[in-house]
């Protein structure tokens, strides 16, 4: 289980589970989101929530991990922009811990990965 913080006074959170994560990657929803410019922002979060809602109506939908992930995290009250920003970011780290494992030691912060 991760949490990350929703807003920069750190005062709202989620929960994000391995679950959210793998679903995430399944569905490859962070693929070609984020525009040439980098930045996170209420539109790329409106053009997630799109993405997702169409799959909810198409036969995909009818996955419960999918449904959990809409409930729990994307469609949570709390998120906004900058929790998507966190969430982005913990899915980087998420990804890279295998190679983590394999000793080469990688981390997102703020979307620029360093060693």
């Amino acid at each position: 289980m991760y949490k990350i913080q929703t807003n920069p006074s750190g005062t709202r959170s989620i929960v994000i589970s391995e679950e959210h994560l793998q679903t995430i990657e399944d569905y490859q929803f962070f693929r070609d989101l984020i525009d040439s410019n980098g930045y996170v922002d209420e539109q790329v979060l409106d053009k997630l929530k799109l993405n997702i809602r169409s799959l909810l109506e198409s036969e995909a939908g009818k996955d419960k991990r999918l449904l959990d992930l809409c409930l729990d995290v994307i469609y949570h009250s709390n998120m906004k922009a900058y929790g998507l920003q966190q969430l982005v970011l913990l899915f980087i780290n998420w990804k890279n811990r295998s190679a983590n494992e394999l000793g080469t030691a990688q981390q997102a912060i703020q979307g620029t990965p360093f060693n």
